[in-house]
């Protein structure tokens, strides 16, 4: 049995409903042991209008996060609500470092909420790593999802910031959490690719020095080690063959949008390299359908499953 710490998320998205729809959905998996991790009135009021009370009742639940009645509006993007989400997932990321759980999933932040609530913040991977005692940069973001595993060897910042920052060192570490990451996966050395940087890997030095200088290295170090690599090369190129296992990507929008075309609300989001396993959904909060009763669990689903190894 996996014992697994599920975080609500936003909880004025759609959080509270794809978490209460997710548990019915699995109601008589017994490898699966779930506690979830998030704001008790808002997730009662949630069952309520969704016709869940029974599901709401029998979950095991540690509260966090609460909201005030003004602040718990489904829809609106909200400083308090946003720190409850932050709340929420790092609780479960503690009670997990402690050994109570095997992993974490989280459901969907909203960015704009926790940056209004003046907490720093660039996804689940740097959340992760603080709640680990970890330097913010040795968790990495993979997305699965389409046939896809994509590690990211930066994330949520501007591409400028982004070219500053990539080296050798760090294309190496978020190549090795991604192999990592795959054996727990059940996959054992996988055929790994390295995006490049510039168009078509910088063809040379034809397009840029950033290739030739910080990739070719990354990936001779790699073969060294054992890790069978290809690349750099274009992104567009690797893609179209799907020839590998999991694909290294340089920048956020090489990795999100391949797996994001391929499995629309359905990828899932690995923060890897960390003490901790924490998954969530490839997808965000969904204010626009918070509270309406149409949100899908497919994605919160994948992600438990996946971290499970349930198929």
């Amino acid at each position: 049995m996996r014992r697994i710490a599920l975080s609500v998320g936003d909880p004025n998205g759609i959080g509270p409903e794809i978490v209460l729809k997710a548990l019915a959905a699995l109601r008589g998996e017994d490898r699966l042991q779930i506690t979830v991790f998030g704001p008790a009135e808002v997730l009662r009021r949630t069952a309520t209008a969704c016709g869940m009370e029974a599901v709401f009742l029998g979950m095991a639940l540690r509260p966090v996060g609460e909201l005030p009645a003004a602040a718990a509006l489904p829809g609106q993007v909200n400083a308090q609500a946003g720190a409850s989400a932050v709340a929420s997932a790092t609780l479960a990321i503690q009670a997990c470092r402690a050994g109570e759980f095997d992993a974490v999933v989280a459901g969907p932040h909203h960015e704009t909420a926790i940056h209004q609530a003046g907490i720093s913040f660039s996804g689940y991977p740097s959340l992760v790593a603080r709640a680990c005692g970890q330097d913010e940069h040795s968790v990495f973001l993979m997305l699965v999802g389409g046939g896809l595993r994509i590690v990211h060897v930066t994330l949520h910042e501007s591409v400028a910031t982004a070219l500053a920052r990539i080296t050798p060192d760090l294309i190496v570490a978020a190549t090795q959490a991604g192999v990592r990451a795959c054996g727990m996966l059940g996959l054992a050395q996988p055929r790994v690719a390295l995006f490049g940087i510039n168009p078509h890997a910088s063809e040379g030095r034809l397009f840029g020095p950033e290739d030739a200088e910080l990739v070719v290295p990354a990936a001779l170090r790699l073969r060294e080690q054992g890790i069978a690599v290809d690349g750099p090369a274009g992104a567009d190129v690797l893609l179209a063959d799907r020839k590998h296992d999991l694909y290294v990507a340089m920048l956020h929008d090489q990795g999100h949008i391949p797996v994001k075309l391929l499995a629309p609300q359905a990828a899932s989001a690995l923060s890897i390299g960390g003490e901790v396993l924490l998954a969530s959904t490839g997808h965000g909060s969904a204010m626009d359908i918070a509270g309406t009763g149409q949100a899908r669990p497919d994605a919160l689903l994948r992600s438990l499953r996946l971290v499970a190894g349930i198929s």
